[in-house]
């Protein structure tokens, strides 16, 4: 059975070509540009080398380019390596060195700095063999233009095994070193499929993208909408009030957002329910979405919250928007084909209401980690995903996140749940975003503290505001130590919150071990 996923593009083109694809800043290209533009890179990378299973690095914000790199990529059986942008030399030299790419595309910005890691790299006898400049042009490197200036169709591969590397995503490094994520061409077909089914989505829908899609997340609205031939409308940045105004003038039908990012579109100037009444699917992921937030949105919006849990590794329960009232505070249900478990320190299944680490297993679940078998033989065992999420099910089945468990604090051998905290803060009408992380305690070992970002103009304070907090959490043991009032909060270029940037200054500060 075919699988391949960049038959997409190619049957659009041929069956719908004059309906729109694309949409970029003041481009909008029908399914024959866009299949052309592709076709055009596909045959580029061949005559530049590139075949079957060899890495194609990137190195961009969005880009129309990099749209193109995805499906010319998924054409001839090159593997896709997407990095992030914000990546500093010694993290782009450490990816790069893992992915070995064989050609890499960056921005004009960042082409030095890409550069000097390649050629670090190729001291150590690794070289990348072209790096292509995609906005402009650059002494020393190959511009985009003529790097696909050639007219033939790629001479595509007789078949490309299911199986076959699609892209290596590398972790957004909230944690950690970044490990490289495999998924394949079938992995990305089930996620085209279940998805399309999962939002509703139709080949008339006009899906809109304001984050990066450099990020897997990005990809539960892209495959979907490529496949259907729906219209994708990417921005080049996220902008609350540029998204509101392309929702109205466009008819946007989908939206993927990061929490942040729907507290930022709720607070914009121009918000108004109106100019969203075309959206039919507001999806969150990324982060759990405050009670306090979901409820003002689905007063403005109503019946069309959709919000989604899940891991790049491939497990995701999804919470639709039928059940997004009566299930307020759950991330709803596994999908078709999909098992989630509950599981104790031992692996043994637990029953609901009671807390564990979250395990499942879905047709989205990668085939390990690129290069790494040991790290993979940690994470899947038995066919299973372990998450290291903490949470519950209900007598329903519905999933309720509790924490990371790395996140979880242990003050004075009690668990504290930072997202219970959490909770309560997003409930002060001041409060834009919060986030409640470990501390050292001389006496608890660790209390929690946060730290807040506010709206303008608010005259509470650090104390005023911890007073108030900590006269409604549930328990003693859940009162803040101290509160930091931020004008911005540390984050990747996904949107989520790095809260070991947060948490680690004061363990540095008592020279603790992290």
């Amino acid at each position: 059975m075919s699988m391949e996923i960049s038959k997409f593009v190619a049957q659009h083109a041929r069956y719908r070509p004059a309906a729109t694809a694309v949409v970029f800043g003041g481009q909008r290209l029908s399914w024959a540009e866009f299949g052309q533009r592709s076709a055009r890179l596909a045959r580029a990378l061949q005559d530049a080398g590139v075949g079957y299973g060899d890495r194609v690095a990137t190195v961009l914000a969005n880009h129309l380019e990099l749209l193109d790199v995805y499906w010319a990529c998924a054409s001839i059986g090159a593997v896709a390596v997407p990095l992030s942008p914000l990546l500093m030399q010694e993290g782009l030299r450490s990816l790069l060195r893992d992915a070995a790419p064989r050609l890499v595309f960056a921005e004009a910005a960042s082409a030095r700095e890409v550069g000097a890691a390649a050629a670090e790299l190729a001291a150590r006898g690794q070289p990348l063999h072209t790096l292509v400049i995609v906005d402009g042009e650059l002494e020393g490197f190959v511009t985009y233009a003529a790097f696909t200036a050639v007219a033939p169709e790629p001479a595509l591969p007789a078949r490309i095994d299911p199986e076959a590397i699609y892209n290596i995503m590398y972790t957004s490094g909230t944690t950690g070193l970044p490990k490289g994520i495999i998924h394949t061409q079938r992995i990305r077909a089930h996620y085209a499929t279940l998805f399309a089914n999962a939002w509703r989505m139709t080949p008339e829908s006009v899906v809109l993208h304001t984050g990066a899609i450099v990020f897997n997340g990005a990809m539960v609205t892209l495959f979907p909408c490529f496949m259907l031939g729906a219209t994708y409308i990417l921005h080049a940045q996220f902008d609350p009030v540029a998204v509101i105004e392309t929702i109205a003038d466009e008819g946007v039908t989908h939206i993927m957002l990061v929490p942040t990012q729907i507290v930022a579109i709720m607070a914009a100037p121009n918000f108004a329910p109106e100019k969203l009444a075309s959206l039919q699917m507001l999806l969150s992921l990324g982060a759990p979405l405050p009670v306090a937030h979901k409820e003002r949105l689905e007063a403005a919006l109503p019946d069309r919250f959709y919000e989604l849990y899940g891991l790049t590794e491939g497990f995701v329960t999804i919470l639709d928007k039928r059940d997004a009232r009566k299930k307020r505070g759950s991330v709803g249900t596994p999908p078709p084909f999909s098992e989630l478990r509950i599981v104790d320190e031992a692996g043994a299944d637990l029953p609901p209401r009671q807390v564990g680490e979250i395990v499942g297993r879905s047709p989205l679940l990668m085939p390990g980690y690129y290069r790494r078998p040991d790290l993979s033989a940690e994470a899947i065992r038995d066919g299973w995903l372990y998450t290291g999420d903490l949470g519950y099910v209900d007598e329903d089945g519905y999933l309720y996140l509790v924490d990371r468990k790395k996140d979880m604090i242990d003050s004075g051998g009690v668990k504290v749940y930072p997202r219970d905290i959490e909770e309560v803060i997003a409930r002060h009408p001041d409060v834009i975003e919060a986030v409640v992380f470990g501390i050292p305690d001389e006496k608890w070992g660790e209390t929690p503290a946060a730290a807040l970002l506010l709206k303008k103009g608010s005259a509470e304070t650090a104390e005023t505001l911890r007073t108030w907090i900590n006269e409604r959490v549930a328990a003693r043991y859940q009162r803040l130590s101290q509160v930091e009032i931020r004008t911005d909060l540390p984050r990747n270029a996904a949107g989520k919150i790095l809260k070991r940037e947060l948490r680690d200054p004061y363990w540095k500060q008592r020279g603790s071990q992290i």
